[in-house]
């Protein structure tokens, strides 16, 4: 059986980078022509020349500072060897320097993982587009103009977990979501040729949203199918009621998981009406949605989960409710609709 040597040694690349380079015994095998490398980075400059050079395999480690300017990665990692970008947890800053305008993070690669960071001042916190596989973890991402993170363009399979958003919505309160998956109809043709944009089987789990959220925790579009949103909290301060914003969720995909979340408002806040909304934005859509052991402090006129269950596109239909469900405060209780297992 022949077996792999692997050589430590140092290169001279100018951020700093170790590199791991497989050798084979047999000379007759052909060598891997990639060095997969631990590149440390301590500058903006050496983070964008890092990020733009990325191999599948690297590992990129940001250290503690503030790193100014926009950063794009739109190189992919294989499901065996990820893309790693790492910082220090929220000693590591990514700052854009402008709520007004652009993206602090715009992912367009698939299998990398994103984690221990935080993003600020920036138009939009994360943008992944046409990203697939990828995995963000452990960022806390403020003071944004319009959403935080963005899954857009057919992103598909990725995981948003151990996220801590706050603070949306400084330029446009209407659009300041914390996490928004997929596009609106009325955006297809822009971005995706006038198809549905299929933002199929992402996960979101174990992420704090809130306070000063100013649009929903989560927005779930129509076009998007098969997610999971589980084991998340969010707040309702700072709900704005502007574009329709006044509920934790806005569910209008089809068959997504809702599980063991849990939600908080004190009452002051007189914008916020309903725990989730699921509603039909455009026809077959906003449906076979199932909601599970979910506990939900509303305190607001609404119901804990509103289903919507006709609109002038459509009906949402075939959602479940499952009498796991807690809630406290909801003047019209917990839903509209028949609850199972009750």
């Amino acid at each position: 059986m022949k077996q792999l040597i692997f050589l430590i040694f140092l290169t001279g690349v100018s951020c700093g980078a170790t590199s791991l380079v497989p050798l084979p015994t047999d000379e007759s095998q052909p060598q891997n022509p990639h060095v997969y490398t631990l590149i440390k980075v301590e500058s903006t400059a050496q983070l964008k020349k890092a990020l733009a050079e990325a191999q599948p395999g690297d590992s990129i480690v940001i250290a503690p500072g503030t790193y100014e300017g926009r950063f794009i990665l739109s190189k992919s990692g294989t499901e065996t060897q990820p893309i790693v970008v790492e910082g220090a947890g929220t000693a590591t800053i990514l700052d854009a320097g402008d709520t007004h305008t652009g993206y602090v993070f715009h992912l367009q690669g698939n299998h990398c993982k994103i984690k221990k960071m935080m993003l600020q001042n920036g138009l939009k916190g994360f943008m992944a587009d046409n990203a697939s596989f990828n995995t963000l973890a452990y960022l806390t991402v403020n003071n944004i103009g319009e959403e935080a993170i963005h899954l857009r363009k057919f992103s598909s399979h990725n995981v948003v977990q151990h996220c801590d958003i706050s603070a949306t919505g400084l330029k446009r309160p209407g659009y300041g979501e914390g996490i928004y998956i997929g596009t609106a109809n009325s955006n297809w043709a822009r971005y995706t040729d006038g198809e549905p944009d299929k933002c199929d089987y992402n996960t979101v789990i174990h992420n704090k949203i809130g306070p000063g959220i100013t649009a929903e925790c989560i927005d779930i579009k129509e076009g998007t199918s098969y997610g999971l949103i589980a084991h998340n909290t969010f707040y309702a301060d700072g709900i704005s009621g502007e574009n329709s914003a006044d509920s934790w969720l806005d569910v209008k995909g089809n068959s997504y998981k809702i599980a063991h979340n849990q939600g908080y408002h004190d009452g002051s806040n007189t914008n916020f009406l309903d725990g989730i909304q699921i509603n039909c934005a455009y026809e077959g859509w906003g449906s076979y949605n199932i909601f599970s052991n979910n506990s939900f402090q509303v305190n607001a006129a609404g119901y804990a989960i509103n289903v919507r269950l006709k609109s002038s596109k459509g009906e949402a239909v075939g959602n479940i409710i499952d009498g796991t469900n807690e809630q406290e405060g909801a003047q019209k209780g917990l839903t509209n609709i028949t609850i199972t297992n009750k």
